[in-house]
């Protein structure tokens, strides 16, 4: 029954809300069932805390086989959070045909819940797959101005990148002793020589790197986040890209570790290049929301380098900080919708002077800002220390590099504090509403998680170290 609620309930919701009408009970009936997934996912944390081995869920023989080890529930509990989270800030806007568009967000986050557990290569390459739909549709019809083009773009761009994955697959499935087998078990066992290997890595990387994204298969994302509206925006920020980073950790690692040797500090190099490009154009953007999806992505070109080190310690680090900036990322795209909400504008020279007249609004928009920018006792400090630290340890040079997206951040971050809650008010600023209870209440839970996260990370460690282990026995 509880695999039921974690794998299948977000099925069920994306079904039964698709049939309700009434844009209220659609709303409320899509929280519960939100709601219910994520109380549902915290049921397997004592086990995952207090034990090492794997928990296995099956569901159909050999095709729909179902495990979790601590790094995927890892995942599946920052997917099921998130998407009570998007949920809840989605009651902010205004859709027409709601009931689409929620049944839309339940059956992305059932794809995502695929992706996390499967332990069969072919299932996840199609819940990989399936996880594009959804989202497609939401910023196709639900954007702003000029989303058909970029969406478009958005599906070629990831189109491409999953077919380089779907022939590595196939590739590695005909490889497995007859009669073969996509089990991620069955394919781990395989001895490649390095040339095989060489070329299963570019596949998968290329793949990953625009998910992620990663210089330069990054050119989608800015304009992508800008016009998806909210919900669209957090569900691409907060869980999709952590698939990129996941598919690094459970495919590429334990699959190539000859070609990662060999590869990896190039990978690494065109990763930090996305890092520091990105944060100089974070710098002089003027639309809050380009600006956040520039430092999305180079935090998550940190994240990339630190799965590339190959060290335990930037490996932890790495699956902290995919929780981490899961949840600040969702906070920073509510902000923006605050702003766009209030004001009609995510023009920055439009702001100023908030903070005297929505004082609540302006505290939780510091916490989350300085989560994001890794401040100690944060959720972004945790990873971000254990990242770095770990990258040194492998390589100072590159470590230096990375390590300069985090001066950039501060830079364009508190700018934008300045600008927007303490420059000169703006004459549309004297309409600005202070947060609501239900404002209050999301915002309330983020800074929970960021605070718990940051004062009292072991437990989240101590569920990743066993998988990460295993995985680095391949080295």
């Amino acid at each position: 029954m509880l695999a039921f609620f974690t794998l299948g309930l977000p099925l069920v919701a994306s079904i039964i809300v698709l049939f309700l009408k009434n844009k209220q009970t659609i709303r409320n009936i899509s929280f519960i069932f939100s709601a219910i997934i994520f109380v549902s996912t915290l049921f397997y944390f004592p086990v995952f805390h207090n034990s090492t081995s794997t928990l296995p869920v099956k569901i159909i023989e050999n095709m729909l086989y179902f495990s979790m080890d601590g790094l995927s529930y890892l995942m599946l509990l920052l997917t099921s959070f998130a998407g009570l989270l998007i949920v809840s800030a989605s009651f902010i806007e205004n859709h027409e045909r709601s009931h689409i568009y929620y049944s839309l967000l339940f059956l992305a986050i059932f794809a995502l819940t695929g992706v996390f557990t499967t332990n069969n290569a072919l299932m996840f390459y199609i819940y990989w797959e399936l996880a594009l739909i959804p989202v497609y549709f939401i910023c196709a019809y639900w954007g702003s101005e000029g989303r058909e083009k970029i969406t478009i773009k958005f599906f070629i761009y990831t189109l491409f990148g999953s077919l380089l994955m779907l022939a590595a697959l196939i590739y590695l499935y005909v490889k497995t002793p007859y009669p073969h087998s996509f089990n991620f078990e069955a394919i781990y066992q395989l001895v490649l020589t390095e040339t095989e290997q060489s070329w299963i890595f570019w596949a998968f990387f290329i793949a990953f790197a625009v998910k992620i994204p990663i210089f330069p298969f990054h050119t989608w994302q800015p304009d992508t986040y800008t016009v998806a509206p909210m919900s669209g925006t957090m569900l691409l920020a907060g869980i999709m890209l952590k698939m990129g980073v996941y598919g690094m950790i459970r495919l590429m690692l334990p699959i190539t570790p000859l070609a990662i040797v060999q590869w990896g500090t190039f990978a690494s190099i065109l990763a930090v290049i996305g890092i520091i490009y990105a944060s100089i154009i974070a710098i002089r953007q003027t639309d809050i929301k380009r600006l956040f999806a520039f430092s999305s992505m180079a935090h998550v070109g940190l994240l990339a380098v630190a799965v590339l080190t190959l060290n335990k310690i930037a490996l932890q680090g790495a699956v902290i900080q995919m929780l981490s900036h899961g949840v600040n990322v969702i906070g920073l795209f509510f902000v923006a919708e605050i702003f766009m909400d209030r004001m009609g504008t995510r023009n920055i020279a439009n702001m100023g002077g908030v903070a005297k007249i929505a004082p609540r609004f302006a505290l939780f928009f510091m916490i989350i800002l300085l989560a994001s920018i890794a401040l100690p006792l944060t959720n972004g400090f945790v990873g971000e220390f254990l990242m770095l630290l770990g990258i040194f340890q492998s390589n100072v040079l590159i470590a230096v590099l990375a390590g300069t997206g985090i001066i950039f951040g501060a830079v364009y971050m508190l700018w934008l504090y300045q600008k927007s809650m303490y420059g000169k008010q703006n004459e549309n600023i004297t309409s600005f509403p202070d947060l609501k209870l239900r404002e209050i209440l999301l915002f309330t839970s983020l800074v929970i998680i960021i605070l718990w996260m940051g004062l009292i990370p072991s437990p989240l460690l101590n569920i990743a170290e066993p998988a990460i282990n295993e995985i680095l026995k391949t080295f």
